[in-house]
């Protein structure tokens, strides 16, 4: 029996989000519907089918499924489906199929397109993703490309002292870079305080060449480096003036004053009582801010990459200043070293629940009787990060471990062997490793050996294939019938683990993209962006994956400051009850987009060649 348009719009009124239009809106699209009706086993749309408009069950059951024909989900009545095909570029982004009788309104693009374009709660409802978030707020979050001021201004070490000054009084600049002659090849930079201190107060002549007064480079940006890092720098380093390179190519500077065009935010207040703290006790304090920190970026909207980046910088500084207090204590270091970050503060990742996972690369030069100052140094930087919050590693992965405490030479030793031992263990480590970050010391001792374990692990078509199927270990928790697989028990009975079962699995799949592609970014987002510009993932999978990382990162960012401000303890644990139907709606979408690009990876041959 064919329903009058008033059943229908009803029916609607029950289905979110039409059931908060008019009466006369839901009369208007049930008037524009049709009516299908399927058999069991009948395909409602085949993937890569032009889409005519979005579909709502009304009653029987609807499956969907990728390309390889797995299930991606079982939609029950006043499920609406096919709208991401059609908001993507049309077409469908899944097979739907009748699995009963079932009974489906088809609501016209047109129609559906009108209603995203007039009601804001239709668009938050169905377009998620990081358009929903703001990515420009405060000096802290602006990046480095956002803030160079005019074209670099530069000199040649040959250049007069007195030709450098003429050349900053013409362009009203307080330093020029100087590069080698002929290129934009960074060597130093040179500031009136040089031409003040090393000129003026010597009594040289204005004939002396730049290179004997320059300054060397103590700290130097990269375009996509934060505003943070800015003010990180001059504090730890007491300059004002940054140059900015990349590639080696001198590309802008940041002064002191292009501060004063912004205001600094309160993650710069604790970077900088941190750089200044003598005790671990005044970094506990500062890192006791974090929850706050938290609560007011997510408050302000801003991007869940520039939220945990912002949470990282404070321990990346309590790191730097516990390794400065060391050396203090114990003297200079016997042979160079590089102090390294894996895990979630590795990828720049940390939100308001975080251990520590840290690691010591040590010149080759090293001798046994070195030993003993490294283990003092790597116990002293660990407990004072237990001690502000950063809780020892439950897996041991820290620089205290002697395993984790070894030359170059042995480092080389292990990727090695993880490349080429297939075991659970391997993959594992090898994971862990991926995501390595330099914190401080001699960053050389890690770059060589981070570009040739890519090249040879990227090579290695079994090892690929096995780090693959790791990562298909967790999956996004989708339930049968358009809910969510919840806890059954324990604590967080009716709870979603946001962590292990919402970004892990993306960090997860953004890691293979980085093996294979060779890329060395470690941030997961970054990481996704370049396999999307490099095409190793497909333009419409890879936007789509971009998307749905944003939904999940910062909705469990949203709920971590929910429950600070609800004075309950941080965790990454979210109950779906407590969230309204569009982010249930968008939070699933998601996970639905997650476990289609898992199909897709595992399906994919090029791993297994």
């Amino acid at each position: 029996m064919q329903d009058t348009l008033e059943q229908l719009a009803e029916f609607l009124e029950s289905v979110p989000p039409y059931d908060h239009l008019t009466w006369e809106e839901r009369l208007q699209i049930a008037h524009q519907s049709s009516r299908l009706r399927y058999k069991p086993g009948e395909a409602i749309y085949q993937l890569g089918e032009p889409l005519p408009g979005v579909y709502i069950l009304k009653s029987g059951e609807v499956e969907t499924s990728d390309e390889h024909g797995v299930v991606v989900s079982r939609l029950a009545p006043r499920s609406t489906f096919g709208e991401r095909g059609l908001l993507r570029d049309g077409k469908a982004a899944t097979t739907a199929t009748a699995k009963q009788t079932s009974v489906v309104v088809q609501l016209p693009a047109a129609e559906f397109r009108k209603l995203l374009e007039t009601h804001s709660f239709v668009q938050r409802f169905f377009l998620h993703g990081s358009k929903t978030f703001s990515r420009s707020a405060d000096f802290s979050t602006q990046r480095v490309a956002d803030l160079i001021a005019r074209e670099p201004l530069h000199c040649a070490p040959s250049t007069t002292v007195g030709e450098a000054a003429r050349l900053m009084r013409t362009h009203h600049v307080s330093s020029l870079g100087v590069t080698e002659e002929g290129s934009s090849q960074l060597v130093g930079i040179v500031t009136i305080r040089d031409l003040a201190n090393r000129v003026l107060a010597e009594g040289r002549d204005a004939s002396t060449p730049v290179r004997e007064i320059m300054s060397p480079i103590k700290a130097a940006l990269s375009r996509d480096s934060l505003g943070s890092d800015v003010l990180r720098m001059m504090v730890e380093h007491k300059v004002g003036h940054l140059p900015v390179v990349e590639r080696g190519q001198f590309v802008g500077m940041i002064t002191q004053t292009d501060l004063t065009r912004f205001e600094a935010t309160n993650a710069t207040s604790v970077v900088r009582e941190i750089a200044n703290a003598t005790e671990t006790d005044a970094m506990a304090r500062a890192a006791a801010r974090i929850p706050a920190l938290l609560v007011q970026l997510v408050a302000a909207n801003q991007a869940h990459e520039v939220v945990t980046r912002l949470i990282t910088d404070v321990a990346d500084a309590i790191t730097r200043r516990l390794l400065a207090l060391a050396e203090e204590e114990l003297g200079p270091p016997p042979v160079p070293y590089l102090w390294l970050a894996c895990g979630s503060q590795g990828r720049q990742e940390q939100s308001g629940v975080s251990d520590q996972d840290n690691c010591l690369f040590l010149d080759d030069s090293v001798r046994p009787q070195d030993m003993p100052y490294f283990q003092a140094l790597a116990r002293r930087v660990s407990d004072g990060l237990n001690a502000c919050g950063y809780v020892y590693c439950p897996g041991d992965m820290m620089a205290t471990n002697p395993r984790w405490c070894q030359p170059v030479s042995v480092w080389r030793e292990y990727f090695h062997s993880w490349a080429v031992t297939h075991e659970p263990q391997s993959q594992m480590l090898a994971s862990v490793m991926f995501d390595l970050r330099p914190i401080s010391g001699e960053t050389s001792l890690f770059n060589d050996l981070q570009e040739e374990t890519l090249e040879k692990a990227s090579r290695n078509s079994i090892f690929v294939a096995h780090m693959i199927a790791n990562s298909l270990q967790r999956t996004p928790p989708l339930g049968i019938m358009r809910g969510f697989a919840t806890l059954r028990s324990g604590p967080h009975r009716g709870h979603i683990d946001m962590k292990h079962h919402g970004v892990i699995p993306i960090t997860d799949l953004a890691r293979i993209y980085a093996l294979r592609g060779q890329i060395r970014d470690v941030n997961t987002r970054a990481r996704l962006v370049a396999a999307l510009e490099m095409g190793e993932i497909s333009a419409s999978g890879g936007r789509d994956l971009i998307d749905a990382y944003d939904t999940i990162a910062m909705l469990r960012l949203q709920n971590q400051a929910n429950l600070i401000k609800q004075g309950r303890e941080i965790s990454n644990f979210l109950a779906p009850a407590e969230l309204s139907d569009f982010e249930r709606n968008t939070l699933r979408n998601a996970f639905i987009v997650v476990r289609t690009m898992q199909s897709a990876i595992g399906h994919d041959q090029r791993g297994l060649r």
